[in-house]
């Protein structure tokens, strides 16, 4: 079985490694994914918390945020495996005007990288414990009940959190693998 060589060779000859993307930028496969995936897990996010509130819809709210955390689960250990072990992202940032691989954490995209990484890792491990903590106390199916109060304070914080790392997100791609 043989290995197609994936590495993009931009106009001014320069190759880098990893998958491609398909958005006619520097970035990766998994960056495009991730990139444009949120552009679908924040309005769902935001009509599944739509259902839950005006609604009271809570089967279909419990279903869609169980749905959209395990894809991005999923999206997120394929994102990670394909950063560490396949993409040289910072190869790919390299021809970008915002980034110095020699100051990689102090020029403007490495600052937005940290930014990004603020919202992310937290919003992350908060919307772990919003999930864990609702199927365990809510009952089946879900309604109302003591754990309320704590679940639409977390939920909130998630969702701020989550529309945050997107943002972040979208401006570290942009300085990164689109500014030239």
């Amino acid at each position: 079985m043989s290995v197609e060589n994936t590495d993009l060779i931009t106009e001014d000859g320069m190759e880098f490694p990893g998958v491609d993307g398909f958005l006619g930028t520097r970035a990766s496969l998994m960056l495009d994914v991730v990139f444009l995936a949120m552009f679908l897990v924040i309005p769902l996010m935001a009509g599944s918390i739509a259902l839950a509130r005006f609604r009271r819809q809570w089967q279909s709210h419990k279903l869609i945020q169980l749905t959209l955390g395990i894809v991005l689960l999923l999206a997120v250990v394929a994102f990670e495996v394909d950063m560490q072990f396949l993409t040289k992202w910072e190869a790919r940032a390299e021809p970008s005007p915002y980034f110095s691989e020699a100051t990689q954490w102090s020029c403007p995209a490495g600052v937005a990288l940290i930014v990004h990484l603020m919202f992310a890792v937290p919003t992350a491990l908060v919307w772990v414990y919003v999930i864990v903590s609702a199927l365990r106390q809510f009952p089946k199916p879900p309604v109302p009940g003591a754990h309320s109060f704590q679940h639409k304070l977390w939920g909130r914080v998630a969702a701020i959190g989550m529309t945050m790392t997107a943002i972040t997100g979208w401006v570290f791609y942009y300085m990164a693998f689109v500014a030239s």
